[in-house]
């Protein structure tokens, strides 16, 4: 097994565990992990439940309450809607707030939703409750995997959302069965479809208190209620326009013209919030990310796609082969049991083996194909070619899911993962939201259009029950229907629903095109408290490293700690780490040992040859020494079983150290190493654009410690060549110039290059004097044309006084100390100097 250090490695551990983090940052054992992920699933398996044990029974709901195919469509569109637009808002909360809290709360507001939903007398209130529903839904959902990425490393992770998986898979089969239950059971009635979810919520309560323990965010936050509210505004209305167009208006009408142009109106609005707000709750640096776009962007495709086959499956059993609500729940099981083997197999093997894309791009090719083959289903097609065809798309959904938010968690800072989290999962819930809507209403148009095409055949006598029969657009009772008029009823039904699935696949298609252009980084081995708790000891360790780490003969004892509280970042990190395995480079016993082997890897997997790999015991004695071959692979061998440290270098990469545990057998390890990246750049006058020499750069990365300074060339130029990609702060100063200070976000690979300009920075200088000489503790004030007092000084005993970094202008001095005196004057260019003041009593 392998474990890393503090110092942050980035590494692949083929067998054993990673890093999770705790409260205090400490690793936590899988038994902790599991007992804080118990409360968990409950409250995934309640938000699960709650959306799936009603589809069976909607039919039954629908007709009770008097509704029809557009009620029918908004009552799941309206927890869907809810649970989309707030989404964003928890998953930003839960990076300012108690996760443990927040979940909670999502807890209490979805029995509050559940408990009013069983009480609904009409279609509209029953809308109404869901809607709630879907607000609790939206923070069980997205909490749940930001919680799950604090804890616990991408890597382990898909060990895992196994667990989620079968989670899911679970409550998706024991919805549908529960729910066909409870509707076929005249002494409950279908009532108890929003009930039976408030126990199971209680106990999560419960559970969660007792075993989440994780840190509490305590700092002055900003919630972006103005945004929150714009992109709410803008999905709802977005809608309302694809549930009723078709239907109540042409696609092409007014209505769509006013309600599209809203939207966008809305989003333009939202982006402006957004690029102002200064906790945005989704921040759009985000999406300069390019996996981060591209997985939001395929989840909003396979939201559309899952939600799809959970939600018209029961229509199609129910009203298209006449079974009842528990039948109906029993026969999409190979769907569900599908979903449940992909996506425990593939988090199995992808915390084994670390890559995750192979399984991402098979389940878009199976969600394609599962749909594309349910579309050419009919009411009369034999049961196991659906079977076949449900099963291919639970494939396919469980392993594309969990893992467009693993590849999307693996690449963001730990403070932005709640918000990264949930927009994963707001774009697949967008896409749910959208896609049922859109295909409702596509579903009544061909449902219309088949029943009005077999009327024709059908004998007059008929006519009237037709009409009867709820053609308009209401839910049929198929038992009440004439025979003839059955069978065309359950025949549109069945082809009209095969329609839907077809129009699904080649939405599925385009998820599986932007999936295919993702990246596969590899995964990181630590959770995201791990990671903080791993910042927040850099930072102290940089304070506190001594300045000559070299362990001299007879103290190596202390290299393991270096190793560890040793910053890997920048030029210094590396002259550090160097340092840490030179005072190990003592002879090692020779002889055979355990082997160690592995791959040496950089970005995107790219092997990296003649990186040196250093073995040395915690007591900091060299074991053993290899060079990285040139398809990457090192091979070192442990003198036998314990922990050792395993220190990687090479020529343009940080230097990576980890911790390896080595059992009896051998053991199999990759490491990935951080390339170094550029920065370049010139600094201009921004009058003339004149190069500005002799200018300080400084760089500090986001906690504002130093990275690199310099000065600027003949030429204005100036360089950096080791860097780490990230967001940093470039700060430039010079003589005449007013400073500035500006973000860069350094590339991951090659060279950034920036042009900062200065603006110039006028001064004013002079002497206060009085009759005896220079006048010492005159007091000056500097006031603009528009009377703000600017600066002020105190002269010396030299009587001198001083104002920099002005702008152009007009401006008013002002000096006390004997009877004040004003004196106009304006700065132009590079300022005035000695502009003295003299001071005397009347008659001086």
């Amino acid at each position: 097994m392998a474990t890393t250090t503090p110092a942050g490695v980035r590494a692949h551990a083929k067998h054993g565990g990673g890093s999770h983090g705790s409260a205090d940052g400490a690793p936590m054992s899988h038994r902790q992990i599991m007992e804080a992920l118990t409360g968990l699933l409950l409250g995934m398996f309640v938000a699960i439940l709650s959306s799936t044990i009603v589809s069976n029974a909607l039919p039954d709901i629908i007709s009770d309450l008097g509704g029809g195919q557009s009620a029918y469509t908004w009552v799941v569109t309206a927890s869907l809607l809810a649970m989309t637009a707030s989404t964003p808002l928890w998953g930003k909360l839960a990076d300012l707030f108690s996760k443990k809290l927040l979940i909670q709360l999502a807890l209490v507001i979805f029995v509050v939703g559940s408990a009013a939903a069983g009480l609904s007398q009409n279609p509209a209130t029953l809308i109404t409750f869901r809607a709630v529903q879907g607000i609790g839904m939206g923070g069980l959902s997205s909490l749940a995997q930001i919680i799950l990425a604090a804890m616990i490393s991408p890597r382990e992770r898909g060990r895992y959302n196994g667990y989620l998986g079968a989670t899911f898979a679970t409550a998706m089969v024991g919805g549908p069965l529960i729910g066909g239950v409870i509707t076929d059971t005249d002494w409950l009635g279908w009532r108890w479809c929003f009930y039976v979810g408030v126990p199971f919520a209680v106990i999560a309560l419960i559970v969660l208190q007792r075993t989440l323990h994780l840190p509490v965010v305590k700092r002055r936050v900003k919630v972006d209620w103005a945004g929150a509210f714009f992109i709410t505004a803008a999905v709802c209305l977005l809608l309302v326009w694809v549930t009723f167009a078709g239907d109540k208006y042409d696609w092409v009408s007014t209505q769509t013209y006013a309600m599209v142009g809203g939207t966008l109106a809305l989003l333009v609005i939202f982006l402006l919030v957004e690029a102002k707000a200064s906790e945005p709750i989704i921040p759009l640096r985000l999406f300069r990310n390019r996996t981060i776009t591209l997985a939001s962007l395929a989840s909003l495709f396979v939201g559309i796609a899952m939600f799809a086959g959970t939600i018209y499956f029961s229509q199609y059993f129910q009203l298209a082969r006449n079974e009842s609500p528990t039948m109906s729940g029993v026969l999409t099981i190979p769907m569900i049991g599908g979903l449940f083997l992909s996506s425990t197999v593939s988090g199995q093997v992808i915390t084994r083996t670390g890559r995750w894309k192979a399984w991402l791009l098979a389940g878009g090719v199976l969600v394609t194909g599962g749909l594309g083959l349910l579309g050419t289903i009919r009411y009369d097609t034999e049961y196991w070619h659906v079977a076949a065809y449900m099963a291919l798309l639970g494939l396919g959904v469980g392993m594309m899911m969990q893992n467009l938010v693993l590849a999307t968690q693996n690449q963001v800072d730990p403070t932005d993962l709640g918000a990264a989290s949930s927009v994963v999962n707001f774009f697949r819930s967008l896409g749910g939201a959208v896609g049922v809507s859109a295909l409702g209403a596509v579903l009544s148009t061909r449902i219309t259009h088949y029943v009005e095409e077999g009327a024709s055949d059908l004998p007059p006598k008929y006519a009237s029950a037709l009409s009867e029969s709820g053609s308009s657009g209401s839910i049929p009772d198929m038992d009440a229907l004439p025979g003839p008029i059955r069978t065309l009823m359950e025949s549109a039904y069945g082809h009209g629903i095969a329609d839907v699935f077809l129009y699904a696949a080649p939405i599925a298609l385009l998820a599986l095109l932007f999936s295919l252009f993702i990246k596969e980084v590899p995964l990181k081995t630590q959770g995201a408290l791990a990671q903080s708790a791993q910042q927040s000891a850099q930072q102290s360790a940089q304070a506190e490293t001594p300045a000559d780490v070299s362990a001299p003969a007879g103290e190596q004892e202390r290299v393991p700690a270096l190793v560890a509280a040793t910053p890997l970042a920048g030029p210094e990190g590396t002259q550090r780490l160097a340092a840490v395995a030179t005072a190990a480079a003592e002879p090692g016993p020779a002889g055979d040992g355990i082997p160690v082997r592995g791959q040496v890897r950089g970005a995107e997997s790219a092997p990296v040859p003649q990186a040196a790999i250093t073995l040395i015991s915690l007591s900091g004695r060299q074991l053993g020494r290899s060079v990285a071959q040139a398809d990457g692979s090192y091979a070192v061998d442990a003198p036998g079983t314990g922990s050792y440290v395993l220190i990687a270098s090479a020529d343009g990469f940080q230097p990576q150290a980890s911790t390896i545990v080595v059992n009896g057998e051998p053991l199999t390890y990759d490491i990935l190493l951080s390339g170094t990246s550029g920065l370049t750049g010139v600094v201009r006058a921004a009058g003339n654009a004149l190069p500005v020499k002799d200018a300080m750069v400084i760089v500090t990365d986001v906690r504002g410690d130093l990275l690199a300074s310099q000065t600027t060339g003949e030429h204005g130029e100036f360089g950096f060549a080791e860097l780490v990609p990230g967001t940093v702060t470039v700060a430039v100063n010079a003589a005449g110039y007013r400073p500035r200070a500006l973000p860069v976000e350094v590339g991951g690979t090659g060279v950034t290059r920036i042009e900062v300009d200065l603006d110039a920075g006028a001064q004013v200088q002079g002497v206060v004097r009085a009759p005896h000489g220079p006048l010492a503790d005159a007091r000056v004030t500097l006031v603009d044309a528009a009377g703000n007092v600017v600066g002020t000084a105190t002269t010396g005993t030299d009587g001198a006084y001083a104002f920099t970094d002005l702008d152009s202008g007009d401006y008013t001095v002002i000096a006390t100390g004997y009877p004040p005196a004003a004196t106009a004057l304006t700065v132009t260019g590079t300022g005035v100097d000695g502009h003295d003041i003299e001071l005397a009593h009347p008659g001086e």
